[in-house]
């Protein structure tokens, strides 16, 4: 690895701590299982051990839930091409929002919200959990829930070819995500998705 890159993956590692904006490594695009094999493990998981994701697999999972493989247009399809999902990561430390052009996780809210999240066997355990938010000013919900299924998809098959354990959610208490997220009201949470190391 070059000094710059280790650089920015030792930030990207200090950024779980100190609660402050990620800058991201470069995202990976090549290498992980080949398709059909992906598929072939695709499942849910909701056992997980309590361990932080390395810097490049932060990034390279962002990547792969909503980031941008040529101009303009995402790793995952977009009714219009409205692209009216957000993706929030939810750490132990705070609310973040992927913002995929910079290639950076911007801190929203500093904290532990992830009774927010419900299930806490889940939430509390897993390294991470993704969170689906619609702009309902820029697209339909319909359009949203189903934009936010692909990047569901998306993290299902990462995890499957990356070693990793991951499950999409429904069940949490909404009002409350959505106040400890201070979401505006032309704002919805679709699902969320824990993702993590699979307990043995």
């Amino acid at each position: 690895m070059k000094r710059g890159s280790l650089a920015i993956a030792l930030l990207c590692l200090a950024g779980y701590v100190s609660a402050q904006d990620i800058q991201l490594a470069p995202p990976s695009k090549t290498g992980g299982k080949p398709l059909m094999e992906a598929l072939n493990g695709r499942q849910s998981h909701r056992s997980f051990e309590k361990k932080d994701l390395p810097a490049q697999t932060l990034s390279d999972l962002l990547w792969a839930a909503y980031g941008f493989n040529r101009e303009g247009k995402r790793t995952t399809p977009s009714s219009q091409n409205r692209q009216e999902v957000d993706v929030y990561v939810m750490f132990s430390s705070g609310i973040y929002l992927y913002d995929a052009k910079a290639n950076k996780l911007i801190l929203k809210e500093k904290g532990d919200f992830r009774t927010a999240l419900g299930q806490p066997d889940i939430s509390n355990n897993a390294s991470l959990s993704l969170i689906y938010v619609i702009n309902l000013d820029k697209n339909s919900r319909d359009a949203g829930l189903m934009d936010a299924g692909f990047s569901i998809q998306n993290v299902y098959l990462y995890c499957a070819s990356a070693g990793l354990g991951a499950v999409a959610r429904g069940s949490f208490t909404r009002p409350d995500l959505h106040d400890a997220m201070k979401l505006t009201d032309k704002q919805e949470v679709a699902l969320v998705q824990a993702v993590g190391y699979i307990k043995q």
